[in-house]
């Protein structure tokens, strides 16, 4: 299963493709005459080392297929950091130095069986470069990261409107987007950060699920994006009618649209059962408890203080200033598995939004949901509630270290 953790180094791992690639687009090698592209028998790797047996060097390419690279004598190998811009601080790296788990980018000349490279040049990220890449990642994330559903886009201002649940209620804040910025989107059926792609803040849309990273403003209600990551995706509020292991899917009646759908789960779908206490808590919220409306934090029956009626600024899943963090209550709530749904049990998903040829895929899906849905029969007020639940959140990764 994709931890939040995991989908942060996914994200750097995505970083590290395109700087490989730009590297050797942008910089090349001093020495090194640059071959026109579509020369016969000129080709490229780049990926992960699988193993090294002598001078051939396997490895598994992004795509999926596995090159052996053949290192010659007059190959010319340096090592690079993760996200340097050039080559003007590499340093030149041997055969006996390579790991496996380092990421390479070889060019060369195909072997006639099509299968090998003769590489004439290799640029090498050591695995604990990347390792140590990933931790910078995670704490920046953690310290200038934040997440939401899109409320409002103004492409031509430069602006993204989130909005996220919290136990003292709403939190918007406004993404500003600049040239700089990076942006990108979810693949249309993947819930992973390492298939994202470039995108434009054309394609962000109301009820999108974004992350962003940058500097806050000093109310915290403005985030100057230097990254922001996007992607629809679908909340399901219903029942289960049927499971199929074998296949690892299945099928629940949307009582929001009164229509049966089926859903793939795979290794990183999160499967999760909300403890009755919990599920208690949402549910008085949905009912408008009394006293809610004064002190939302007492109807979700967390602590508050005295004083201001507010939730302490410290204790367990809070960040500084008071915000319960949901991905990380989510984290230690009991797994379920496939085999546990039975048919009737009353589910929460959060899916990929499918295509007429493939199955959504289920992201988060959370059984212990029935107080909640006889607290709102309107499926749509619950999964909003509920959608704080959703990939992870950047700032959760950190928390799982």
């Amino acid at each position: 299963m994709m931890t939040p953790r995991t989908k942060a180094e996914a994200l750097v791992r995505l970083g590290i493709v395109v700087l490989l690639g730009g590297i050797l687009l942008a910089a090349g090698f001093a020495q090194e005459t640059p071959q026109p592209s579509g020369v016969p028998g000129v080709a490229k790797a780049v990926g992960a080392i699988k193993s090294i047996s002598g001078n051939n060097v396997a490895v598994t390419s992004d795509s999926g297929s596995p090159m052996t690279v053949v290192i010659q004598d007059s190959t010319r190998m340096v090592r690079t950091e993760p996200g340097a811009k050039n080559l003007k601080g590499a340093t030149p790296v041997t055969a006996q130095e390579l790991q496996v788990g380092d990421r390479v980018l070889a060019r060369g000349k195909t072997a006639d069986d099509g299968k090998s490279l003769m590489a004439s040049s290799i640029i090498v990220i050591k695995a604990s470069d990347v390792a140590a890449k990933q931790q910078q990642e995670r704490e920046d994330w953690q310290k200038r990261g934040t997440d939401g559903l899109v409320t409002a886009v103004d492409p031509a201002a430069g602006t993204v409107t989130i909005s996220k649940s919290t136990m003292s209620g709403n939190k918007v804040t406004t993404v500003r987007v600049s040239e700089t910025t990076i942006v990108r989107r979810y693949a249309l059926n993947s819930i992973n950060f390492d298939d994202a792609t470039p995108g434009t803040l054309d394609q962000v849309k109301v009820g999108d699920q974004l992350h962003a990273r940058g500097e806050r403003s000093s109310d915290g209600n403005q985030v100057n994006a230097e990254e922001i990551v996007s992607g629809t995706f679908r909340n399901i509020v219903g029942t289960v009618i049927s499971t199929d292991t074998a296949d690892n899917s299945i099928v629940v009646r949307d009582l929001s649209i009164k229509q049966t759908v089926t859903l793939k789960l795979n290794p990183d779908s999160q499967l999760r059962n909300l403890p009755p206490m919990v599920a208690q808590r949402i549910a008085a919220r949905l009912k408008r408890a009394p006293g809610a409306a004064q002190n939302p934090a007492a109807a979700q029956g967390a602590p508050t203080d005295a004083k201001a009626g507010e939730p302490p600024a410290n204790g367990p899943n809070r960040r500084p200033g008071g915000t319960p963090d949901f991905q990380q209550m989510l984290n230690r709530m009991p797994a379920v598995t496939l085999a546990d749904l039975r048919k009737g049990t009353a589910v929460y998903i959060l899916a990929t939004e499918g295509s007429v040829n493939t199955q959504p895929t289920a992201i988060t899906l959370l059984t212990g949901v029935e107080d909640i849905l006889t607290a709102a029969p309107d499926s749509a007020q619950a999964a909003m509630l509920l959608s704080p639940w959703n990939l992870g959140g950047m700032d959760a990764a950190a928390a799982n270290q």
